[in-house]
């Protein structure tokens, strides 16, 4: 990879992304701690809004990257699932909004590997807008939530709000997930007729040995 591709700014956005899941991690070890909320929530807005320019800047400034590529989508879950995770941890998810949460990090577990598979039959699933709107609802809960009990102070509802959120973002985790599993169910099909027929040749053979 080129020197100026590794330290292009898009990059280094994206760097700062992954750099700053730790750190909003440590400071959701302080769960009643109000300042400690506001220093994750600054945190992780920070990194939700380089989720946008990233991307924008990489395209404006022709700085696309396959390194780029490949980190945006790993920072993007990193950062939701890490706090996801943290947030049950603490309380702040609990009760059915569990399962929204579970929903959100199997479908990222899910899409990462058929993203692989579809990457190695070089096949591209296209962002839909849709998909967008999903990533988006998804920082905003996230947002709420990490707040909590801070924000409970200022915004009574706070909690409730980035719930309610959590749920809507997890139905659209669901419908934008189903774009990848058709489009792997498609290429499994089509494959299943080839490995029939390297499997029927060997079996043939040893029904006729014996």
């Amino acid at each position: 990879m080129r020197q100026s591709n590794l330290y292009a700014l898009p990059n280094l956005l994206t760097y700062g992304r992954c750099l700053a899941v730790p750190v909003v991690v440590a400071f959701l070890f302080w769960p009643q701690e109000h300042w400690a909320r506001w220093w994750a929530l600054g945190l992780f807005v920070a990194a939700a809004i380089t989720d946008y320019f990233d991307g924008y800047l990489a395209r404006a400034w022709n700085q696309q990257s396959a390194l780029g590529k490949m980190l945006d989508p790993i920072a993007d879950k990193l950062l939701v699932a890490a706090v996801l995770m943290m947030l049950v941890t603490d309380g702040t998810i609990a009760g059915l909004s569990l399962w929204a949460a579970i929903v959100i990090l199997l479908r990222e577990i899910l899409v990462s590997g058929l993203r692989e598979y579809l990457a190695d039959l070089k096949v591209s699933v296209p962002v839909s807008a849709v998909a967008k709107w999903k990533t988006t609802m998804q920082l905003v809960a996230v947002g709420f939530l990490v707040a909590g009990p801070a924000g409970e102070a200022i915004l009574p509802g706070t909690i409730l709000i980035g719930t309610v959120l959590l749920w809507i973002s997890a139905i659209l985790t669901i419908y934008t997930g189903w774009d990848y599993l058709r489009a792997s169910l498609d290429h499994i099909v089509e494959d299943i007729p080839a490995v029939q027929e390297a499997v029927e040749p060997g079996s043939k053979g040893r029904e006729d040995s014996a």
